[in-house]
């Protein structure tokens, strides 16, 4: 489908507004902030202090520590219009070395008519985003892991391109006696290589704190996060404010039921006094063989909703 260079602006401005970024902290790399995976989507992003899925290298690299074998994960979301999204996430534990992951963030924003400022057609072009990591954990003392990610991140629009490196630190403790587990992560901690038209951009630094507790007498997961606890507010304790939480049923079967709510999303896409179901988020997955089919519905209210599909497995 041919575009203008007009609509490759708004979706842009779009993707910004729909990751909670303001006005004056837009930058490049806001796809960074995407919740690729549908299970952590389900979960409203709370996936700081989760530690048994491949996906948490994404948002806190301590969690990889907890992983069994050699799991493998692939996500993909249908975005608004006609953006689309993957991810593709691959863990190993190496004996008296510690526990390695990688993970590729991808997107697409599709085909656009190149022109001229009088409207004359001069052919097409494409813009992607792309992000390469590599996670390293390892045990710091007892119940007590670190994890640090490094990463590569390229966009580019036409011609022109940018590039920048980052690195995400975290730490997880967990208290297996009473089931649970608390994390903390800084995640996109780094600089731009080279910039778009010599305009200096951020990365989307984020602090995140946040819990999971698995219930003793039922087939239920509570999660817990704090997000963005770095950007500056008036009062301190307004940095508490962005919360997402979730919860998860776990079925015997293999069957797991999700739902997740984010009260900043919610605040974001609130239209006068309505919201409809922005923030709230629901998901499902299940066991087919050896091969683990996960499932997201997120809801932007008014402005529509995006749908994840991922599929996991062992190597």
């Amino acid at each position: 489908m041919k575009k203008s260079v007009f609509t490759l602006m708004f979706f842009q401005v779009s993707l910004m507004l729909l990751q909670n970024a303001s006005i004056k902290g837009q930058n490049t790399y806001e796809f960074l902030r995407l919740d690729y995976s549908p299970r952590a989507a389900a979960l409203a992003g709370s996936f700081v202090a989760a530690n048994d899925d491949p996906n948490t290298i994404l948002y806190n690299p301590a969690g990889v520590n907890f992983l069994k074998g050699s799991p493998i994960s692939f996500s993909f979301l249908k975005y608004l219009m006609d953006i689309n999204s993957a991810s593709l996430i691959y863990s190993k534990e190496f004996e008296g070395i510690g526990r390695f992951a990688a993970a590729i963030q991808y997107i697409n924003y599709g085909n656009f008519t190149e022109a001229t400022y009088d409207g004359v057609k001069t052919g097409e072009f494409s813009a992607n985003d792309i992000a390469f990591t590599i996670g390293y954990g390892n045990e710091l003392g007892e119940n007590f892991y670190y994890g640090i990610n490094a990463k590569f991140i390229y966009s580019s629009i036409a011609k022109q391109y940018s590039s920048a490196y980052a690195f995400d630190l975290g730490l997880h403790y967990s208290i297996p006696q009473s089931n649970w587990n608390i994390g903390f992560a800084i995640l996109n901690l780094g600089s731009q290589i080279t910039p778009y038209f010599n305009t200096k951009e951020e990365l989307p630094l984020d602090i995140r704190l946040g819990f999971t507790k698995q219930l003793e007498k039922l087939p239920f997961k509570f999660y817990w996060s704090f997000n963005r606890l770095n950007e500056k507010q008036n009062e301190f304790f307004d940095r508490f404010q962005n919360i997402t939480i979730g919860g998860e049923f776990i079925f015997k079967s293999g069957f797991n039921l999700r739902f997740g709510y984010d009260n900043q999303k919610r605040k974001d896409f609130k239209i006068g006094t309505t919201a409809g179901l922005a923030g709230f988020n629901l998901g499902f997955g299940f066991l087919v063989s050896n091969y683990k089919i996960d499932y997201a519905f997120s809801s932007l209210g008014s402005a529509g909703s995006l749908h994840r599909i991922g599929i996991s497995t062992e190597l």
